[in-house]
């Protein structure tokens, strides 16, 4: 299993070392970030790289589920510009921005890094809280904020498959 090991070894790390995160392994987070699927290729994520302390401590206190921010390496904050979407296709940023989410999720596991999927879309205080600190434009919507840094803690991975919830051909 050792090809899909940074998928099956995935966790949420929560906890990290001082270690920064190199240029390097940032380009490579926002390269997965951009290799994902979207629909009709609208592509409608935009990426804000969070490495100042203060901005990442200011956006620690946004949601009670957010202290991490402050010893985090970087954050990486995903956003969707829906220009690229046709008629009603809009709501489909959703599903493109949680693919671009797990890619880099994905990403930071196959680099030894720790990450954690920070929530804030569809609530009001996440991109309300983050937009103001981070100054996002009004027409850009703040979708996730993930939490990157090298790992303090490893947990050890979920069952690979819960037989009680897998169907076949039927439910």
């Amino acid at each position: 299993m050792e090809q899909l090991s940074c998928v099956l070894g995935r966790r949420s790390v929560r906890k990290y070392t001082d270690e920064p995160v190199s240029k390097e392994h940032e380009d490579l987070l926002l390269s997965a970030g951009f290799s994902a699927p979207s629909a009709r290729n609208a592509r409608p994520w935009e990426f804000i790289v969070v490495r100042d302390k203060a901005r990442l401590e200011k956006l620690s206190t946004v949601r009670q589920h957010w202290p991490m921010l402050k010893n985090a390496g970087l954050a990486i904050v995903v956003c969707a510009n829906l220009r690229g979407y046709q008629g009603s296709n809009k709501d489909f940023f959703v599903q493109d921005c949680a693919a671009a989410t797990q890619n880099i999720l994905i990403a930071a596991e196959g680099l030894g890094l720790g990450a954690v999927w920070l929530g804030c879309y569809p609530t009001e205080e996440g991109p309300e809280g983050g937009r103001r600190i981070l100054e996002i434009p009004g027409d850009i919507i703040p979708f996730s904020v993930i939490s990157v840094g090298h790992p303090a803690e490893h947990a050890k991975p979920h069952p690979q498959i819960v037989a009680e919830r897998v169907h076949y051909d039927r439910y």
